[in-house]
């Protein structure tokens, strides 16, 4: 299910892009259609979820704010 959101986030963002004039047709379509970068940009995602998550768990505790 996260890959069909990602998927859809990403054809709306290249759509900015392309209006914009920062990417090309063919560079939109590579972000819509390659499951590779589609596999990295969720995996980056997670990722930076994860530590922001951890990093904020750190925070509360450090200065008391879990209780």
């Amino acid at each position: 299910m996260i890959a069909v959101i990602i998927r859809i986030a990403l054809r709306y963002c290249a759509g900015v892009l392309v209006a914009r004039g920062l990417l090309g047709a063919d560079d939109a379509s590579a972000f819509s259609a390659d499951p590779d970068i589609q596999m990295t940009l969720e995996t980056g995602l997670g990722l930076a979820i994860a530590a922001t998550a951890e990093w904020w768990h750190l925070l509360a505790r450090r200065f008391g704010w879990e209780h």
